[in-house]
């Protein structure tokens, strides 16, 4: 049986749902909740996973893109009126940004970065990196108290 470990991570954000038929395809936000699941079949050097700091750094990014941001199809029609405000709106390519989008959009990144073998460098100037054959396992992404959605391996 493979060690597991679970990172969370808060954002505030909102989306558009452009196919959706009720209420959703207006805007709208929530405070969501993103757990990683990293699993390895032994741990590392330091008797661990891996470092979550390696984790924090590695997603770093793509959190922050999402906090405080409107997500929306490419190919809805407000986009252009959501011109303006740039650096803040997450364009999802011919998708809506569900939950179950945006969970499967962070294990793929999160599942590249594994592969990378980056070193990520922290605000001390410490350096992490990746043990080998850590995986990622799931990322859910909680949308409100009752509902999320989650994509993962098997």
């Amino acid at each position: 049986m493979p060690y597991r470990v679970c990172k969370s991570f808060y954002v505030e954000s909102g989306h558009m749902l452009s196919k959706h038929p009720g209420l959703c395809r207006f805007p709208h936000g929530h405070s969501r909740r993103i757990d990683v699941v990293l699993r390895a079949p032994a741990l590392d050097n330091q008797e661990m996973v891996c470092d979550f700091k390696a984790l924090k750094l590695a997603v770093k990014d793509e959190i922050d893109r999402l906090d405080h941001a409107m997500a929306i199809n490419s190919q809805d029609p407000n986009l252009p009126a959501l011109e303006r405000l740039k650096d803040r709106v997450v364009v999802y390519d011919n998708q809506d940004p569900t939950t179950e989008v945006m969970a499967k959009r962070l294990f793929d990144h999160i599942a590249r970065e594994l592969h990378a073998g980056s070193t990520y460098t922290d605000e001390r100037g410490n350096h992490y990196r990746f043990p080998a054959g850590l995986s990622v396992e799931r990322v859910r992404v909680t949308e409100t108290a009752t509902t999320w959605a989650e994509f993962g391996i098997d």
